[in-house]
């Protein structure tokens, strides 16, 4: 550290300190000596054990280059509905006619919502936290136009057609219990949370896709 002093009235005295920056340079070894930190008796050993390392440039770049490579990796992987499929019409003659022409409105698939990842460009979905079991329904009315079961990606997932060009995915279920073709009410419960697929955790993850674009399936849910 270096002091620097300018000769002004006592009232106007200005003392500059140099200080060394204390990053570590690319050119000094990763690991510290050991006999150096054992010798210090001020602070944690351990923790200067650690702070060297980790203001190493070098494994700062390390560091700076994983984290830039797991984010393209991921987003390369990441599963996403096929929006060309065709259109199914849920215009049926059957006993549930009724149920999908009267029912207009939406609603959120599990009884409580609490989210633990939200909509963003590189997850086109929200996550809706839970546990094993618990009851899942549509968002609304619909027809079932595809039920899936893997061990990577989405896990068991159901996507359900609604009205006026809109699907909405559910994905990690532990159990599916709909079919293909089925039509489903706001009350039925097709399915059930889990952690199936690339999943780190019981959890309902929510895709809603709107004219074959990914929309935020909270702002949709909230303003209808």
């Amino acid at each position: 550290m270096s002091k620097l002093s300018i000769n002004l009235p006592n009232k106007l005295r200005l003392d500059v300190k140099l200080v060394k920056s204390r990053n570590v340079q690319a050119s000094q070894p990763i690991f510290p000596d050991l006999g150096k930190i054992l010798r210090v008796r001020k602070g944690s050993k351990l923790s200067r054990f650690f702070r060297h390392i980790f203001e190493h440039a070098g494994i700062k770049k390390v560091l700076g280059y994983f984290i830039i490579i797991s984010f393209i990796f991921l987003t390369a992987i990441a599963p996403r509905v096929d929006a060309s499929a065709p259109a199914v019409n849920i215009e049926v003659k059957t006993n549930d006619e009724v149920i999908l022409k009267t029912e207009t409105t939406t609603q959120y698939p599990l009884e409580k919502i609490v989210i633990t990842q939200s909509y963003r460009f590189y997850h086109r979905a929200v996550d809706l936290n839970g546990d094993t079991g618990d009851p899942i329904r549509p968002i609304a009315a619909g027809q079932v136009v595809d039920v899936s079961s893997s061990y990577w990606g989405y896990g068991n997932s159901i996507i359900i057609e609604h009205k006026n060009g809109v699907r909405s995915l559910y994905a990690h279920l532990s159990k599916i219990n709909v079919r293909e073709g089925d039509l489903v009410s706001k009350s039925t419960i097709i399915g059930e949370v889990g952690s199936t697929g690339r999943s780190f955790g019981d959890h309902l993850h929510l895709e809603i896709i709107k004219d074959g674009h990914a929309i935020d399936p909270i702002k949709y849910l909230s303003s209808k």
